[in-house]
């Protein structure tokens, strides 16, 4: 059997929609898994297990066609995204079934049935399972089969300092989804002074929120910005005791590996997209990030922590 998924972007989305991958792939032994997904991001799916062949996108539009059709036929395609970028991969392809997301815009209803979740599915994740459940595969918990290069962890090794590690994100896609500066600066000096080592992660374009928290005071934190690819991501995170930050790709990645992940929420509601199976290490104001206290956090890492060992 031959299966195509179709989720393009962004980060976190598409670490959170690897389960409907392994869940093809567990159900369905024998199968190939063809994933199309922005270049962006292509190395969180290439070092998912379940997944077979990466076609990197966007290509142009007169290469887009005929990327597509020479993948061949496939038993189902999945649209995971709902966007037109995603339905209009879907609609090309040649496919006996085609099952979509159940929120879609921007005309991407158009290229295959939309699946209601089911009405216990109620983290993003379990919600895109569903689509692959609505084919025939069967998934109990979702699992994420994400496993980092043994290259990179060497690699990420030598760039690290000695002893217990947080990482640390300061950015996120939206302003609103960022912890104040203030708040960085005073969590990463405590966890230093308790002996752990602060590394602060993120693209080269999450830089000002990392110099925002070096200016409110943050001298001792560790610069691993925009120094990773995302394989190289995967296996810093994977060394950590624990993953720090908002509603950002790093967090889904952490609680993707099982590394304990703090997530910081308000303006979304974390029972749809914290780290996944993580509701408890979620931190979680209405009323703005602001509200959510260095003391609070550092009270939560210290926890989790010590029941992780």
């Amino acid at each position: 059997m031959r299966f195509l998924i179709a989720r393009l972007s962004s980060l976190g989305d598409v670490v959170c929609t690897l389960p409907a991958a392994v869940a093809l792939k567990t159900s369905f032994p024998d199968s190939e898994v063809v994933w199309c997904v922005d270049k962006r991001f292509a190395g969180v799916v290439e070092i998912c297990s379940a997944v077979d062949r990466v076609v990197v996108w966007p290509k142009s539009g007169t290469e887009r066609k005929a990327e597509v059709k020479g993948l061949g036929e496939f038993d189902a395609a999945f649209d995971l995204q709902g966007l037109l970028k995603s339905g209009q991969i879907i609609g090309m392809a040649k496919a006996k079934r085609k099952l979509g997301y159940h929120w879609r815009r921007e005309g991407a209803w158009l290229f295959s049935q939309r699946v209601v979740p089911d009405s216990s599915s109620l983290h993003v994740t379990d919600q895109y399972v569903d689509v692959v459940r609505a084919y025939g595969a069967e998934c109990e918990r979702a699992e994420f089969g994400l496993k980092p290069l043994p290259e990179d962890v060497a690699k990420i090794r030598s760039l690290l300092p000695s002893g217990d590690l947080v990482v640390c994100n300061a950015g996120a896609g939206w302003a609103t989804k960022r912890w104040p500066a203030g708040h960085f600066a005073a969590l990463a000096n405590r966890l230093h002074a308790q002996g752990s080592r602060v590394a602060f992660i993120g693209a080269e374009s999450d830089r000002a929120a990392f110099e925002e928290v070096k200016r409110a005071g943050a001298t001792s934190a560790f610069d691993l910005i925009g120094r990773t690819n995302v394989k190289e991501l995967v296996a810093l995170i994977s060394v950590a005791r624990a993953h720090f930050g908002g509603d950002t790709g790093s967090t889904h990645i952490a609680a993707a590996l099982g590394v304990p992940a703090i997530g910081l929420y308000s303006i979304t509601r974390p029972e749809r997209s914290c780290p996944y199976g993580q509701r408890h290490n979620t931190l979680y104001d209405a009323r703005g990030l602001d509200r959510i206290s260095p003391e609070q956090a550092l009270e939560a890492l210290d926890a989790t922590i010590r029941q992780n060992g």
